[in-house]
């Protein structure tokens, strides 16, 4: 009883002062564990560079062929080598239950400017892509927004940007995959080779189906600067229309934006923000606004200061492309929320944010229940004419804000037959004249308000009534966030059909772990979020 008494007092302690010990602890730790991160892998590429892509590849190749020998008894489930704590996943799967295989993949192979392609290894960052692409005039048709992320796990898993009412989401820019499968042999995997079934099915798949060692993305050109136009919305009707015509959702001939977003500070105040390339010219240079700078206010708190009159800038292209990398979109206000104060900003600013994987790596297991059960990441996928129910269902059931709001194309690329672990969009919801319906992204981030306020809060009742309506609506959650469903309500959210079939024709059966196995989380959400509630409520 006192342990328990003192262990409250403790939680309630860190709850009143978090912004202090993550200030005080967790920057300068994490500061210093990417320092040592990063020479890691700067030694990593240093070593490789005595060997080729291809002998790279047959060395994980070779692994896998070593584990087929084993006796059946002895062969566990395979999955990569890299740690938990590496990964933007939520969620701790158990890698010790499986056969780990190193993945030493962190090189640009080879930039096509003809064709408009880059080929890459799978570790290979959003920041260093940027880097990599945008002094010679390009970017990745899809590019997310947190510099961390890895495109062999944007592949495998989602990814969905401003660029995404355009072209759809990361993987419509995948041309290509090399993939190591579970016989220890290397494909080439396209939409129109023999492996097509496998290319339509590695999205989503999160490591299920084999081992990525190489991929080709789509890039497109760009100029050095984008213009931002800022448009206050003030009712959830006009951002609602608004965001629909902006789009092309209810007209293909419309000329959309190249970056298209909304930010919804209240259920009737929204900002949205339309980004076109850009150049320079001498009139406008006292109009650049480099929001990354270390000094400057959070992004989404800069975009609220044009929510009555609205406005216009130059973001020069690569600050645009990470502008929510500096507060993990808003997500940073939970953890320091006086982090945006001028003082913070000026003298420790740059130390911000705390890297992910140092979250993760000092995550422990009382840690993950509590951040779980008092706070919200979600990604979904939802119809984009639904977006009134959708913010409606959200501020009911978290109450909590900004909301984000990315337009994204669904395509039906089969005519309605099983193309993956997303179904093609109904006919009734297709823009008139094309092969793609309008879906959005949005994303529910931060700390819930009853939690907030301490009020009572169930996070299984809110995430399982979330999920529900996701199901209702035809939409889909992102994989990277915990879920709540049960294997047949996962199934019933996606289509599994082509899934199975590639995983019997690859013969992943026993070598991969199966997608649901691999997605859930690692512990018992629904007993822990019932346990959270039943506390709150006394």
């Amino acid at each position: 009883m006192v342990l328990e008494q003192a262990k409250a007092r403790a939680i309630r302690w860190l709850e009143d002062n978090r912004g202090l010990v993550i200030v005080l602890f967790c920057l300068p730790a994490s500061f210093l564990f990417d320092i040592f991160i990063q020479f890691r892998i700067w030694l990593d590429r240093k070593l490789s560079v005595t060997t080729s892509h291809r002998q790279r590849v047959q060395k994980i190749q070779d692994q896998v062929t070593e584990w087929s020998k084993l006796p059946e008894s002895e062969r566990k489930p395979l999955c990569t080598a890299r740690p938990n704590w590496l990964s933007l996943s939520t969620t701790f799967f158990d890698k010790k239950k499986c056969h780990q295989v190193p993945i030493d993949l962190h090189d640009v192979l080879s930039l096509d400017r003809h064709n408009l392609t880059v080929t890459v290894e799978p570790n290979v960052t959003v920041r260093e892509i940027c880097k990599y692409l945008i002094p010679k005039g390009y970017t990745l048709a899809v590019t997310l927004e947190i510099g961390d992320a890895t495109l062999g796990g944007l592949a495998f898993g989602v990814g969905m940007t401003t660029y995404s009412h355009k072209v759809g989401l990361y993987q419509e820019a995948i041309v290509s995959y090399e993939v190591v499968t579970a016989d220890g042999n290397v494909i080439h995997v396209t939409d129109s080779n023999e492996h097509s079934d496998l290319y339509y099915c590695l999205p989503w798949s999160h490591g299920t189906l084999g081992f990525l060692v190489g991929l080709t993305l789509k890039i497109v050109k760009v100029k050095p600067y984008v213009h931002m136009q800022y448009i206050p919305c003030h009712s959830q009707e006009e951002y609602c229309c608004k965001i629909m015509e902006l789009s092309g959702a209810t007209n293909k001939d419309t000329k959309v934006a190249d970056y298209l977003e909304v930010t919804i500070y209240d259920k009737e105040e929204a900002v949205i923000m339309v980004g076109n390339f850009a150049d320079l010219d001498e009139s406008s240079k006292a109009k650049v606004n480099d929001v990354c700078w270390f000094y400057k206010p959070w992004f989404y708190k800069h975009v609220e200061t044009f929510s009555k009159k609205g406005g216009e800038e130059y973001i020069p292209l690569e600050s645009y492309l990470l502008r929510h990398n500096r507060a993990i979109f808003w997500v940073l206000e939970s953890m320091i929320p006086f982090g945006n104060h001028p003082v913070f900003r000026a003298f420790l600013g740059w130390l911000c944010p705390p890297k992910p994987a140092f979250l993760k790596f000092t995550t422990t297991q009382a840690v993950r229940e509590m951040t779980f059960a008092k706070q919200v990441f979600q990604d979904i996928v939802m119809p984009l004419d639904t977006l009134k129910d959708q913010v409606d269902t959200a501020v009911k059931l978290f109450d909590t804000y900004p909301l984000l709001v990315y337009p994204c194309r669904i395509y039906d690329h089969k005519g309605g037959a099983p193309q993956g672990q997303l179904r093609a969009p109904p006919q009734s919801r297709l823009v008139p004249g094309t092969n793609y319906s309008m879906f959005n992204d949005l994303g529910v981030y931060g700390t819930p308000g009853p939690v907030e306020r301490r009020e009572p809060y169930n996070p299984t009742y809110a995430m399982r009534a979330m999920e529900k309506f996701t199901r209702d609506v035809g939409g889909y959650s992102f994989l990277y966030a915990d879920i709540f469903m049960s294997e047949e309500e996962f199934n019933e959210m996606f289509d599994m059909t082509l899934y199975n079939q590639v995983r019997t024709k690859y013969h992943c059966d026993g070598a991969f772990p199966r997608l649901y196995d691999k997605v859930k989380p690692e512990i018992d959400v629904i007993a822990i979020g019932e346990t959270y509630a039943v506390k709150k409520d006394e």
